[in-house]
């Protein structure tokens, strides 16, 4: 019994022992005044210095270069490369007599999707025609009255009115003109004399550039009235649409190389360089859009899966790290305590990204082989 009641009180005394020691440093963090467990307190007017200069509940660590295998994770989508898609639409209305790309086919830019009769070119050639002979007429008469005119045989307003008709003329064949271009006829066509020009009321749609038909919405007979009716795409070279957050943004630029991994395929890693960063941060997910040209030259990467986009810190150069944990933040603004000479600890502002989930890399406010605070800093009371 004697031994069982002097190991209670042995107990009993560490934990007083803990106890008093764990209210001291409390005291400490609420006073007004800073308080040293060891030396002086630090000059009043001292706002930077901090108290607590040795405690075993203080752990500190040194500020260093970050490792060559840092990487930066962000998560997207595949997309169609961004000037490599084609939605296409029939300028015209006009019932489809002929469709000649199927789903999948691949084209060539030039080649024809579909063949349209057009009332619309009917109606303005026919518009067109009238005009140039309208046109002719109007030449000739300003001509003859030019004529008229120097021999004394005909008035100055009567000359005027004729080169007004010519100036009207001159008009009315521009917008008819103007209108057949707008139906997709070539100048070329529209060039050559009225005799030799072999303009239908028959429209072939052509492709703008070459790819894959991975969309078509026509059929045969089918009246369009200009909605998309093929999605051409290139689809050997796609694109990754990531989200990069606010806060890492120093860490990307373009032209950087970068790695795509999808589910479909874990063990391989699709080369893509960065091509484009926003320069807009959106509103609700604090985010900015980032685009990076993948090589799909196998065709494995399909538009609209997810992906990771995987960057190589190490490109940028050395950088400074620190543990996740040694970061305090207070009213926005991320801070550090840093270990002076005089084994004080000084608050100091930083500005910080992610590099993964228990490190950051440090932008600006500490220096290669300062020593900081990652453990305790509650205890530290400017």
């Amino acid at each position: 019994m004697g031994e069982r009641r002097g190991w209670k009180t042995n107990a009993y005394n560490k934990v007083s022992v803990w106890l008093s020691a764990l209210l001291l440093l409390t005291a400490c963090g609420r006073s007004d005044q800073s308080c040293d467990l060891t030396k002086e307190n630090p000059p009043e007017g001292d706002k930077r210095t901090a108290s607590v200069t040795s405690s075993p509940l203080v752990e500190t660590a040194v500020v260093e270069w970050g490792a060559s295998h840092q990487k930066l994770t962000l998560f997207g989508k595949v997309a169609y490369g961004e000037d490599r898609y084609s939605r296409i639409s029939s300028p015209l209305q006009g019932r489809v007599i002929e469709v000649r790309a199927h789903l999948g086919d691949r084209v060539k830019a030039g080649d024809i999707l579909l063949v349209v009769d057009s009332p619309d070119i009917a109606q303005a050639y026919s518009e067109y025609v009238k005009e140039d002979s309208e046109l002719e007429y109007a030449t000739r008469a300003y001509e003859l009255a030019k004529d008229l005119y120097e021999a004394k045989a005909l008035a100055l307003k009567d000359l005027k009115q004729a080169e007004n008709e010519l100036v009207k003329a001159q008009a009315e064949f521009r917008r008819a003109k103007e209108r057949l271009l707008s139906l997709r006829i070539t100048p070329e066509e529209l060039d050559k004399p009225l005799d030799k020009q072999t303009i239908t009321s028959r429209f072939e749609l052509k492709s703008p550039l070459t790819g894959v038909v991975v969309e078509r919405a026509v059929t045969p007979g089918q009246l369009v009235m200009g909605e998309v009716l093929f999605t051409i795409a290139d689809l050997d070279q796609l694109q990754v649409l990531a989200d990069l957050y606010e806060r890492d943004v120093a860490l990307v630029k373009e032209g950087q190389s970068a790695v795509v991994k999808v589910e479909a395929y874990p063990d391989i890693d699709f080369p893509a360089r960065i091509t484009a960063v926003g320069d807009i941060v959106d509103s609700s997910t604090r985010t900015i859009k980032v685009r990076a040209l993948v090589n799909n030259k196998a065709r494995l990467l399909k538009p609209e899966m997810f992906a990771r986009l995987q960057l190589d810190l190490s490109e940028a150069g050395r950088f400074l790290i620190l543990p996740q944990k040694a970061i305090l933040e207070k009213d926005g603004k991320q801070f550090v305590y840093v270990v002076e000479n005089s084994g004080r600890y000084v608050k100091r502002e930083v500005k910080v990204v992610n590099t993964s989930s228990d490190q950051v890399r440090v932008l600006e406010g500490v220096r290669h082989g300062e020593r900081v605070v990652v453990k305790g800093a509650v205890l530290i009371k400017e």
